[in-house]
């Protein structure tokens, strides 16, 4: 999966352009590498469209929410990082600005009546079907939105979507002829694998020193983070009936059944006690947050000294995040939840990274090393028996089914089908990834009678990621793009 969506990611971009506000109930993630100051100062201009701070962090929540769909949960920071995603939310901003130049170029708007009636339509804001404005009111609150900034974007995005309606392709009859074509291609290949299994590398220490040496600035210890720490436990709120009558009336709509329905108030009344628990909780630890920032907390309370970096954090990702953005200048961070717990934080000093010691990172040394020398070694092997290699087994493939094939995953398949369609060599050498390598031979290649009538979809979507692109690149000619800040 990683490996398709690294090929691929250009296009999700352009089809992330018009997905509506996606960040809504996922949350904010933040990447905490830069200080931007004021979230409303330009980070980049974009012709006549500045992009600000908090534009970036709101693309960035947007892209870490759907790549997080896509991989059913199993995606966090390390991943992100992985894809660029930072890189890839500014990337997105810019393209979002030239279009939006476009727009205002011709005049387009976006009317307050289709703004009204594509909220209405969000399932998001609906109970049992409408719109219910006391839900749209508390969700944009929950993700920290003001109903201007939330209904900002929503017309950003459906003006985006004007404007690439404008360009909207259309499958021509010899289009859908000729994809049809190519997909109708089949080739009987032989194929071997060549694995790990058949190199040796050795681990000696005068190897791990050497590869250590060449490559040391990437053994680097965490950065480590000594603050000081302050609990609030869970406290009782003892609300009266009343009490927590007035709050469910209030709150009626955070509480509901597995299918979305609001429960009545006995059904609920345990979760009402909780979220006035929480509450009271949560007042009493911003008491002791304003004395912990004035020096005058009661002696009585501890105060705990803890070290952490990111590998033995207490805090989940985006609570440490807010840590490591602290400053000697700055250094309290409001409560964060943990558990029933508030925890209220001080930054005391910052560790920077050390290179670290031959001995300390030997584990990891090994690991590169023997993933790089096991490629290389594979790289030599295929190349000295490419000419000469007698096929072990052979397979029918073709672009739109992959076949099942020995000793390969059905992604390592799928790279290796690609990879043979995408090469004009009879006969070539695939890399799989470090530890495996597929050699192959066309054997034969026919084309097979198939049907064109399901290509329109397949024509129409290769045509509009060309005419975006193609777009995208004329108008960056058209609208300059400056950067206010290094590394984005």
């Amino acid at each position: 999966m990683i490996t398709w969506m690294q090929r691929h990611k250009k296009y999700l971009i352009i089809t992330m352009w018009i997905s509506t506000i996606a960040f809504i109930g996922a949350g904010f993630v933040g990447w905490g590498q830069y200080s931007y100051g004021d979230k409303a100062s330009a980070i980049a201009k974009v012709g006549e469209v500045p992009i600000s701070n908090a534009d970036l962090q709101k693309s960035y929540s947007r892209l870490y929410a759907q790549y997080a769909q896509i991989f059913q949960g199993n995606f966090d920071e390390e991943k992100a990082k992985q894809f660029g995603l930072q890189k890839q939310a500014m990337r997105q901003l810019i393209d979002e600005a030239l279009m939006l130049n476009l727009a205002q170029t011709y005049n387009l708007r976006v009317s307050d009546e289709e703004l009204l009636n594509e909220i209405k339509n969000q399932s998001v804001f609906q109970n049992n079907g409408k719109f219910d404005k006391d839900i749209y009111q508390k969700t944009l609150k929950q993700n920290h939105l003001t109903m201007k900034s939330y209904e900002d974007d929503v017309r950003k995005s459906m003006l985006i979507r004007k404007v690439l309606s404008l360009f909207a392709p259309k499958a021509l009859p010899l289009e859908e002829e000729l994809l049809s074509s190519a997909l109708g291609i089949q080739d009987t290949i032989g194929y071997k694998i060549l694995d790990a299994n058949m190199v040796e590398v050795t681990l000696s220490d005068e190897n791990l020193k050497q590869y250590w040496e060449a490559h040391k600035n990437e053994y680097m210890t965490l950065p480590l983070y000594n603050t000081s720490l302050v609990k609030q436990e869970r406290i009782a709120s003892n609300a009266t009936e009343s009490e927590l009558l007035a709050y469910y009336n209030d709150n009626k709509h955070d509480f509901k059944d597995s299918e979305g329905a609001i429960v009545d108030f006995e059904t609920a009344r345990l979760q009402v006690v909780a979220a006035l628990d929480d509450k009271a909780t949560k007042k009493a630890a911003l008491k002791k947050y304003i004395d912990f920032k004035k020096g005058k907390l009661d002696p009585s309370i501890e105060v705990e000294a803890l070290a952490i970096d990111s590998s033995n954090s207490i805090f989940d990702g985006s609570v440490f995040q807010e840590i490591t953005e602290l400053s000697l200048q700055k250094p309290f961070l409001k409560p964060r939840k943990v558990g029933d717990t508030y925890m209220l934080v001080k930054l005391e000093s910052v560790v920077e990274p050390q290179v670290k010691s031959f001995e300390e990172a030997k584990s990891a040394v090994a690991i590169a090393y023997k993933a790089s020398k096991t490629a290389a070694l594979l790289q030599e092997l295929a190349s000295k028996t490419l000419e000469t290699f007698t096929p072990t087994q052979t397979v029918l493939i073709s672009p739109k089914e992959t076949p099942e094939i020995d000793g390969l995953t059905p992604e390592e398949t799928s790279l290796l089908v690609n990879a043979i369609f995408n090469k004009q060599d009879k006969r070539g050498i695939i890399t799989l990834n470090n530890e495996k390598i597929a050699l192959y031979d066309i054997l034969e290649q026919k084309l097979l009678n198939t049907s064109i009538t399901e290509q329109e979809k397949d024509v129409i979507q290769i045509k509009e990621a060309l005419l975006n692109r193609g777009l995208i690149q004329e108008l960056e000619s058209k609208y300059p793009v400056e950067m206010f800040v290094k590394g984005l």
